[in-house]
């Protein structure tokens, strides 16, 4: 199957006969809420183009990501794991289109097929790793660090330009916004970015990686070993890397 999304593109014939007659295309518009907390997950998600955010709203309103899933994987992991909701909810962060199947389908091709499933449990792995490393993240490390790691994980997903408002940016970091502004400021001094009018551009991602804190690396380094064409990961052209 012709597809960016990394699982759908590892499909094997039998998979992709289990997987495809189920899918719709849908477009993916910035804000777009594809579950709510606690309500039942009625799809999966597979996208092609654009970022999905995992966000924890607290009981005083402050809102933060906790998770960012593209076209390496797949959004409603609980529904693989027998379960059909979680407290967070997950928005388009980074507008863009993918595909979409009814969860109840999406159950049945997973109980025909363990391969299918092995690879989804994969990358489930793959994204737990990402929770936990950012948890850590935002309690030890500092804006900058983890501003160059966010954007890192947007470029691996979408390339090296993408939207993306300052308000947003602070609701993925969990500051506030003066904090973004002065920390974006700081990076597009040092050449690293250009961010003019709600776009970021990645100028010198090599010079914001030896920014971010060592929990990118790690983070990138295991979708690399753990999910289909992971070799691929962190390369926005595409082009396998050793």
């Amino acid at each position: 199957m012709e597809s960016r999304n990394f699982i759908l593109s590892s499909l094997s014939a039998s998979e992709e006969a289990l997987i495809r007659p189920h899918l719709e295309p849908i477009a993916l518009p910035h804000k777009l809420t594809l579950f709510r907390p606690d309500e039942v997950i009625t799809h999966i998600h597979f996208i092609e183009q654009g970022c999905a955010s995992l966000l924890n709203t607290l009981p005083d309103g402050d809102t933060v990501e906790v998770g960012t899933i593209g076209n390496e994987g797949m959004v409603g992991t609980p529904v693989l794991l027998e379960a059909d909701r979680m407290p967070c909810q997950c928005d388009i962060q980074i507008p863009g289109n993918g595909w979409r199947m009814p969860s109840a389908a999406f159950k049945a091709a997973v109980r025909q097929s363990d391969t299918l499933r092995g690879k989804l449990l994969r990358f489930t792995q793959a994204h737990f790793n990402q929770v936990a490393q950012s948890a850590a993240c935002n309690r030890l490390h500092t804006i900058e660090e983890r501003c160059a790691r966010w954007l890192l994980m947007c470029r691996d997903r979408v390339g090296d330009d993408f939207p993306l408002t300052q308000e947003y940016l602070a609701i993925m970091l969990g500051v506030r916004r003066a904090g973004v502004t002065v920390t974006a400021k700081l990076l597009q001094n040092a050449g690293l970015i250009a961010y003019t009018r709600g776009r970021i551009t990645i100028l010198d991602p090599d010079g914001l990686e030896d920014v971010a804190c060592d929990c990118y690396r790690i983070t990138r380094d295991e979708f690399r070993r753990l999910i289909p064409k992971g070799e691929a990961y962190s390369d926005p052209r595409g082009k396998r890397t050793p």
